[in-house]
């Protein structure tokens, strides 16, 4: 007897579809609209365009290398240095998150006239 998953709150046996809805020509026409209302301006797009060709470790390797280099800071005995090179490491974080957002979800799904 073979057995079958089931999903919690589904019967056993029970199919799903998976199949992909299309939208209609009115809520495609109302989704552009939508997507041209919240689009970015022209100076927006030119930064991320530019920003989704850097590849994404970049940045971790970026906030390694600001940890690193603030911990030789310390050890050397230059705590003032070591505060500031070590405070770089979330902002390098947050740029990387910014470029894989750029990536996924950019603004290059509607171009800015």
């Amino acid at each position: 007897m073979a057995a079958t998953a089931t999903h919690p709150g589904t019967q056993t046996g029970a199919t799903h579809s998976h199949s992909p809805q299309t939208a209609s020509p009115a809520q495609m026409g109302s989704a552009s609209r939508e997507a041209h209302q919240h689009s970015e301006g022209s100076v927006a797009y030119a930064i991320e365009q530019q920003t989704a060709k850097l590849p994404s470790d970049l940045f971790l390797w970026a906030a390694a290398g600001s940890i690193g280099a603030s911990l030789l800071c310390r050890v050397m005995g230059n705590e003032k240095d070591a505060m500031f090179v070590g405070q770089w490491a979330p902002t390098f974080l947050i740029l990387g998150l910014y470029n894989k957002i750029v990536k996924v979800a950019g603004s290059d799904r509607v171009n800015p006239s």
